[in-house]
């Protein structure tokens, strides 16, 4: 791996906080030289896939945004310190290990049990914006839970997000959440939407969820663009990429699972953070595998539009200082 630079990062705002995270050198070298820099989040490795698809996929996540041009950064906190950049070793364990799955309101206490656990798009996007990166690629954001009205079970991607200036690459929210009510929440708190080449808000599997974007993008340099310009209100914003025409998972397919995922778990009473396992697994088997392939797509498709747009952030910043 390379060795840190003479240029020094600006000091973290978690410095001397158990939660400071621990940055390999690459992704440091890489922030101090203004060199673009994606964040990768490992929940989809640890919980998302099935083993060893996800140390496969691991592997294309980090070389899809080494052959952009930018510096991977996969985020997860093992023996109780977050770590930002993983070397083979540290992503074997999150890919091999029972990793618990973290938000932000965990880190305090998986740093002072010690504990190894995977990051969700809020405690990576949280932990990435300390250390400086600017951009995030994922596959879904977390968000309002169907029946949310009475259980008000809303994901915390949405609370950080309106909080920390982050640009997150995402295919929307998945189907099986109440995809209006997650649009109202982050307009609500200021945080951008923007469609990549899309007016229609994607639902995960699918290209259109049904829901209009606020906003279009066409290029990487114009979703640049926007971020330099957004980030000053220092909320977040959601880049939203439809899962490739190709991945897309049949609409009857889709309707059917989802159909039958909900009446899954309204029967078995399940609730809180079990359900989107619940949804996700019935989908899985459901579809003989192929929800799973499009989720592996969708996530390398945004994982390249990332380094894309970090690329041309980094070029922006670089035409700034000159």
């Amino acid at each position: 791996m390379p060795h840190v630079t003479a240029r020094v990062l600006p000091p973290s705002p978690l410095a001397g906080s158990p939660l400071a995270p621990v940055v390999s050198d690459e992704v440091a070298d890489a922030l101090a030289g203004g060199r673009p820099v994606v964040a990768l989040e490992s929940t989809l490795l640890a919980h998302g896939l099935p083993a060893p698809r996800n140390r496969a996929t691991a592997e294309v996540l980090e070389r899809t945004v080494r052959d952009r041009g930018a510096v991977p950064a996969t985020v997860a906190v093992l023996d109780g310190r977050p770590r930002v950049g993983l070397d083979a070793a540290a992503l074997d364990r999150v890919c091999g290990d029972d990793l618990v799955k973290l938000s932000v309101r965990d880190l305090g206490a998986a740093a002072g049990l010690g504990r190894d656990g995977a990051t969700t798009v809020a405690a990576t996007a949280w932990l990435a914006a300390a250390v400086g990166i600017a951009l995030f690629a994922t596959g879904g954001l977390g968000g309002v839970h169907r029946g949310a009205r009475d259980s008000w079970d809303v994901s915390a991607d949405l609370g950080v997000l309106a909080r920390t200036p982050v640009a997150v690459v995402c295919s929307g929210v998945k189907s099986i959440l109440d995809v209006g009510a997650t649009l109202e929440v982050l307009e609500t708190d200021s945080v951008g939407v923007v469609g990549y080449c899309t007016d229609a808000f994607p639902g995960f599997y699918r290209r259109d969820s049904g829901h209009p974007v606020p906003w279009r993008a066409d290029t990487p340099a114009q979703v640049a663009a926007v971020w330099a310009a957004h980030r000053a209100t220092g909320a977040g914003l959601v880049v939203a990429q439809p899962v490739p025409a190709a991945a897309e998972l049949d609409e009857t397919l889709h309707d059917r699972l989802l159909a039958e995922g909900l009446a899954m778990v309204a029967e078995r009473r399940i609730a809180g953070k079990d359900v989107t396992p619940a949804l996700l697994e019935h989908f899985h088997s459901g579809s003989g595998g192929a929800s799973l392939a499009t989720n592996v797509a969708l996530v390398e498709a945004n994982a390249a539009l990332a380094a894309d747009v970090a690329v041309a952030l980094a070029g922006r910043a670089g035409v700034s200082r000159r």
